[in-house]
């Protein structure tokens, strides 16, 4: 299969974090940003983020910057339409997502989405415990050829990622838990702690 171009979302206010880029926070000496991208890279084609405000904050890591394209930060759904309209301009049939604080991702994430995709294309990553199965709604793949469903459903007021995907048939992609969680996310200053625990751990 092709390697579709990834997006990065990094558009959310970090509020539990006490604002900022949660991307730019540092575990095992380099940002979480760094960790994202040294996972993403192997598997994807060219990559950009996902960020609203001043792109000359990360302007080192030489990546297209995408603001939301939606006012009032509609959440991660938004930061998927910028890349969806982004992959268009750039003749791409779908992009792969990842957030920005969640640096253990799988390392065969775009593959095992590209092999769960519905019959629209759509697909997003999931956990199981035992009989409970979680979605990860901002890990996902999105096919460009519903963009225009996706910024008519953001325009009509929809936030929930689920609500939109399932109207879609998503299919999923799930993942084991074990040894860690590889869609642990860093919300508190307390997950930098047990992220670093967890980092040391793999």
């Amino acid at each position: 299969m092709t390697k579709p171009p990834a997006v990065i979302l990094a558009g959310g206010k970090a509020t539990r974090m006490g604002g900022g880029d949660k991307g730019l926070r540092t575990i095992g000496g380099k940002p979480l940003l760094d960790h994202v991208l040294d996972r993403m890279r192997p598997q994807s084609g060219p990559i950009a983020l996902n960020a609203n405000g001043d792109p000359e904050r990360f302007v080192g890591y030489g990546l297209t910057v995408l603001p939301d394209t939606l006012p009032d930060h509609p959440g991660p759904l938004a930061g998927v339409l910028a890349g969806l309209d982004w992959a268009a301009a750039n003749g791409h049939d779908a992009i792969v997502t990842a957030a920005a604080d969640t640096p253990f991702f799988p390392a065969d994430l775009v593959d095992r989405l590209q092999q769960a995709a519905g019959p629209s294309g759509l697909a997003l990553a999931a956990t199981r415990e035992g009989e409970k199965i979680w979605r990860q709604p901002t890990f996902g793949l999105w096919p460009v050829a519903l963009r225009g469903d996706l910024r008519d459903a953001l325009q009509n007021g929809l936030r929930k990622i689920v609500m939109w995907t399932d109207q879609h048939d998503a299919g999923l992609a799930i993942f084991d838990t074990d040894p860690v969680d590889p869609f642990f996310n860093v919300n508190t200053p307390d997950d930098i702690t047990e992220a670093e625990r967890l980092l040391e751990a793999l």
